[in-house]
């Protein structure tokens, strides 16, 4: 069985860990860069969760591994930062996944 791993900052680690998740810690970005390329090339991972803040600092090789591979799935947890909006978090997924740039207007 896959497992489902979580890797977030300190304060967000003990809310998913009272939902039964596996989660790893990185209180900084050096410890992230640490932590997640592992986590990718272990055969008995299938879902890994990252914090987007933590994401954003992963080099532009292991991102392009991340989008090509079909396991483990990864699966962004957007930041607490506040001044993003919803519309451009969506706008900024939809570009990810299908590769066009979409403008949502309302």
């Amino acid at each position: 069985m896959y497992k489902f791993i979580v890797v977030t900052d300190p304060d967000s680690a003990p809310g998913f860990r009272l939902a039964g998740v596996d989660v790893l810690e990185a209180s900084t970005l050096e410890e992230a860069k640490k932590i997640i390329p592992p986590l990718i090339y272990k055969d008995d991972t299938g879902i890994i969760a990252i914090s987007q803040d933590l994401m954003a600092v992963l080099d532009d090789k292991l991102m392009e591994k991340i989008d090509k591979t079909y396991r483990p799935i990864i699966i962004p947890i957007p930041s607490r930062l506040k001044g993003i909006s919803r519309t451009s978090y969506i706008e900024r997924l939809l570009q990810r996944a299908i590769g066009y740039n979409i403008v949502i207007r309302r």
